[in-house]
Formats: C-alpha cells, sequence, structure tokens
C-alpha cells in the first residue's frame, strides 16, 4: 500500500486508503459527517481534508476542534508532522483568554478545545471569519449545550465555513443523529463498518470476550442488605405515588429528584416554603441514591471501593448530618453491611481476575500495551496498587484519570497525562489502568488489550473503550462481568444498543444517500411541572 502523494502532506507520512480518500473527497465538497470505527483513521481523514484546504484556499485558517487537552495536544502533533503548514497554533484553556486573540494570525491551523473557542466567540474575541474549515472531532458531543453547538451556530450564521463532522458513534437513537445533523449543518453522511467492502481490507479484528466472575457469599450478603436498604426508601416514594413498582432504577430515581427539587424551587419562587411531605421525598430519594450507589460498588466494584465510600459518608471535617445522610447511614440494614464489612478480610475477585488478565498479556508477548478500564478513580488506584505489587518487571502499570482533583483524590494535569501517554507508547509503561478520560480519541495504536473492569450501557462509551485495541493488528477485549448482579444486565443491554444503532445508522445511510437528511430534531419535551403531591 502507498502513500498519499499531495503538495500539503509530507511524503510518507499518511497509507494512501480508499475509503479515507473517497471520505475526504467529500468533506472538502460538502458538510460531512463521517461515521467509523475508532482505529480507521479519522484523524487521517481531517488531515487529507485539511492539506486540501491549505492547498485551496491558503489564506484562510483552518480550526481543529477536540473536546480534551490531551487529544488537542495530540491533534496538534499530528499536523506538524503530517503537514506542510505553519506551526499549528493550540489553544487550551491553560493559555489566559487575554492572550489567546494575540496568538491568531491568519492563516494557521488552530487546534483548540471547543470551551476556549465558544468563550472567546462569545467576548467577540475569536476571528471565525477568517477560517473556512472547522473540524468537529468527536462529533457525538454536538447535542444539548454543549460548545460544539454555539460554535457551529456562530459558523452558520456568519462565515458559513465547511464543517467536518467525525465520530465513532453519533449515539444510539434517530433523534440523537437527527440533533447532531441539525446542530452542525451537515449535508453529507459517510458511514462505515468493519464490514463495508473499501474498510475490509484494513481491519485486524478485535476478539470480543465475557470472564463471568462468581461472587463470594460474603459480598453476595452485603448486597442483599444494600438491596434491602434501597427497597425501604424506594417504598417511602411509593407510598407517596412517586415511584412505580419493582426495583428501582438510577435513571427513574434521578428524574424523580430534578422533580422534587424544581417543586422546591417554584414553591420558593413563589414566596412560600416547600410542604413537609415534600421534603420527605427528597431525603427518601436522596437515601436511595446512596443506597443505589453502595451496591453498585459492592457488586461491580470491590470490597475497598465500598468501605471507601463509607468512610466518605461520615460527617467529620466540619461536614453535617443531612436528613438523607441520616436516613442512609441509621438504615438498619446499612449498619448490619458496615458491621459485616469491617470483619471481611477478603477482596471482591474481579480484582484478582483483571491483575490475572493483565498479567497473563504481557507474559505472552514482551511488546503488548494493554488498557483496563473502569468507572471509579478508588478502582484505578486499588488495580494500580495490586498490579505494582505484583513486583514483576514484566509489568509496568500507571495511573490515567482526568485533572480534576478532589480532596485526597489528585488529579493528573494535562502535561502528566501527556507525559503519560508519551510513556506507554515508548513502552516505559504498558498497562494503563483508566477512568473515561482515556475512552475518546487516543492514539494509541499497538494496544493489543482492552479490559473492561465492568460492562457499561452507554453505546458509544462502549465502542469508544472497544475501538482502543485491533489497530495496527487483531485485538482483544475483554469484559468483566460479576455474576448475579447488575453487570449482566447492563451487558446484554450494550449489546442490544449496539445492534439497534448500527440498524439505525444504515438506515439514515440509505436516506442520505437517496439526496434526504434526517428530519429535524423533534422539540425537546419539558417535563410537567407537579403542583401539588399526595
Amino acid at each position: 500500500m502507498g502513500t498519499v502523494e499531495h503538495p500539503r502532506v509530507r511524503p510518507g507520512t499518511l497509507e494512501d486508503r480508499l475509503y479515507q480518500a473517497r471520505i475526504a473527497e467529500t468533506a472538502v465538497a460538502h458538510n460531512t459527517l463521517a461515521v467509523l470505527p475508532t482505529g480507521l483513521g479519522k484523524t487521517a481523514i481531517a488531515l487529507r481534508t485539511v492539506a486540501e484546504f491549505l492547498l485551496k484556499r491558503p489564506t484562510e485558517s483552518v480550526l481543529f476542534l477536540a473536546p480534551t487537552r490531551p487529544l488537542v495536544v495530540q491533534h496538534g502533533r499530528d499536523v506538524e508532522r503530517t503537514l506542510f503548514a505553519p506551526t499549528p497554533l493550540t489553544l487550551t484553556g491553560a493559555i489566559p483568554p487575554d492572550r489567546r486573540a494575540a496568538l491568531l494570525h491568519p492563516p494557521q491551523v488552530v487546534v483548540a478545545t471547543p470551551q476556549v473557542v465558544s468563550n472567546d466567540l462569545e467576548a467577540g474575541e475569536f476571528p471565525l471569519a477568517t477560517f473556512s474549515l472547522l473540524v468537529f472531532d468527536e462529533a457525538h458531543r454536538s447535542v444539548g449545550d454543549y460548545p460544539y453547538v454555539a460554535i457551529a451556530k456562530a459558523n452558520r450564521a456568519g462565515p458559513n465555513a465547511r464543517v467536518l463532522a467525525m465520530t465513532a458513534s453519533p449515539g444510539g437513537s434517530l433523534g440523537r443523529i437527527r440533533e447532531v445533523w441539525a446542530n452542525l449543518g451537515i449535508e453529507r453522511f459517510e458511514y462505515r463498518t468493519d464490514q463495508s467492502p473499501d474498510v475490509l481490507p484494513y481491519v485486524h479484528g478485535v476478539g470480543l470476550e465475557t470472564v463471568e466472575v462468581p461472587v463470594p457469599p460474603e459480598v453476595q450478603r452485603l448486597a442483599i442488605h444494600l438491596r434491602t436498604a434501597v427497597q425501604r426508601q424506594a417504598e417511602v416514594l411509593r407510598q407517596l405515588d412517586l415511584l412505580p413498582g419493582g426495583e428501582p432504577n438510577r435513571r427513574a430515581l434521578l428524574d424523580l429528584g430534578a422533580r422534587l427539587h424544581h417543586q422546591i424551587e417554584v414553591e420558593r419562587g413563589s414566596g412560600g416554603g416547600a410542604a413537609g411531605i415534600v421534603w420527605k421525598a427528597v431525603t427518601a430519594q436522596a437515601a436511595a441514591m446512596k443506597g443505589l450507589h453502595a451496591l453498585e460498588l459492592i457488586e461491580s466494584q470491590g470490597v475497598d471501593s465500598l468501605r471507601e465510600y463509607f468512610a466518605r459518608q461520615e460527617p467529620t471535617g466540619g461536614r453535617r448530618w443531612t436528613p438523607a445522610l441520616r436516613a442512609f447511614l441509621d438504615d438498619p440494614d446499612v449498619r448490619a453491611a458496615r458491621g459485616e464489612l469491617g470483619r471481611l478480610t477478603l477482596e471482591h475477585p474481579k480484582v484478582a481476575t483483571a491483575v490475572r488478565i493483565v498479567r497473563g498479556e504481557l507474559a505472552r508477548q514482551s511488546t503488548a500495551r494493554v488498557i483496563v478500564f473502569t468507572q471509579y478513580r478508588d478502582t484505578v488506584d486499588r488495580l494500580v496498587g495490586e498490579l505494582e505489587r505484583l513486583a514483576d518487571p514484566a509489568v509496568r502499570p500507571a495511573r490515567f484519570v482526568g485533572q480534576a482533583t478532589h480532596g485526597s483524590d489528585i488529579g493528573l494535569s494535562q502535561k502528566d497525562q501527556v507525559a503519560t501517554l508519551d510513556r506507554f507508547r515508548a513502552g516505559a509503561v504498558n498497562c494503563l489502568v483508566a477512568t473515561s478520560v482515556a475512552e475518546e480519541g487516543l492514539d494509541i495504536p499497538s494496544t493489543d488489550l482492552v479490559v473492561f473492569y465492568e460492562p457499561i450501557p452507554d453505546v458509544i462509551r462502549t465502542i469508544q473503550r472497544r475501538g482502543r485495541t485491533g489497530r495496527v493488528r487483531t485485538g482483544r477485549a475483554v469484559v468483566l462481568v460479576a455474576e448475579g448482579t447488575r453487570d449482566v444486565g447492563l451487558h446484554r443491554a450494550a449489546f442490544a444498543r449496539e445492534r439497534r444503532m448500527h440498524d439505525m445508522l444504515e438506515r439514515v445511510q440509505e436516506e442520505a444517500a437517496r439526496g434526504g437528511a434526517p428530519p429535524p430534531p423533534e422539540p425537546r419535551r419539558v417535563q410537567r411541572i407537579l403542583t401539588e403531591f399526595p
């Protein structure tokens, strides 16, 4: 296979793939939404499109948007390495607002986070009219009040620059596709799967494995106590006719909480105070949410994660008792669970299973790279600690989390994130244990194994995680499922939602091929405000 030959592309830097050339050709002529699996070169498509705009419109700038600082840095490096262009300008929140405007001198390639551009546009400090091409990476974010939406709106109202939007998954519903399509002003749809004829020659495949982990009786008893505590609070809400029967779920409780707090604000705004029965419902809802979180931790994370959660609930250091906290910690089943937890010496077997799988992969091939994904930083820290305790020179783990710091939970700065990824690429680190910050856009082509410490129902995040492997050779994705827990339903739901998403994308593609487009998004439904509670 040859490489791309173009006046603005450095020789030998981009592999010439037919499907990438076809999508880039469409993107040059039309506002295009490109949807294709992670690892098939969305960045290469963007670079080919940018090169053409630099050639044909040399007096105008190009804006390359990405949602995170590490991704902005990465794209800036890609532009500098691949294209004959002025040194790209990377704009993130690390550069003060009063300095950013002075750095904009068209023509140039600007790689930026959308928050920075949106803020500067609002302040009248960003010259959008000087740009001929806008690239929206991870374009599935272009919904609601995410800054991509404001930038695209300003573009449609002003310069109307060409738009290239890229994602591995625009979402699991037609409504979300419609919203992305409308918000970005899309005209053409380019959709590929790993089975598309022009993609097949480049697919290395991903073997997906499910590893079922038995849950010890001691852990099961803790889960029973916590589930009973949640049901006790749910029964309070059912008696108030605010919650349907059956096992309460997070979505129903979150929706109820939003409704209750809206009701309180409405009553305060009218000069009155919320009725006692409303506060009773708020307390039960919040206590149920705490119980559900504790249940999730013991079922899908680990014993230590639950211990640390309970420790953080204690009203120490000036933290006061709230009615919800008291209702949660004083629940008889929560007290029983904490008592048993204090006597428990074992850990959830998921921890040992994850360590065993990682160690086996790295022992099997010395050049392997592994990413372990988990929802919680507590679990990240526990897994890194367990892998380090192996004292095995073949296993070199590193923690990879977001920038936010919460008390003793220290985040990773942008500089530290970039440095960790560089060490991972170089092999000084060969196992990243990461939260969701590592799901999107990381350019790590040599990852051989991805471990899901827990299944997740979100189709976009599932695809993003799995797409970290199988890029240059056949990869593996392993999902750990705790038997008899919510893991089982979440894993099943993830497969079903992904199937529905692909069916929906095929329908959109057929409609677009006939010259149509998804209908405009339906108006967002406003939830009716309850005027009184029983």
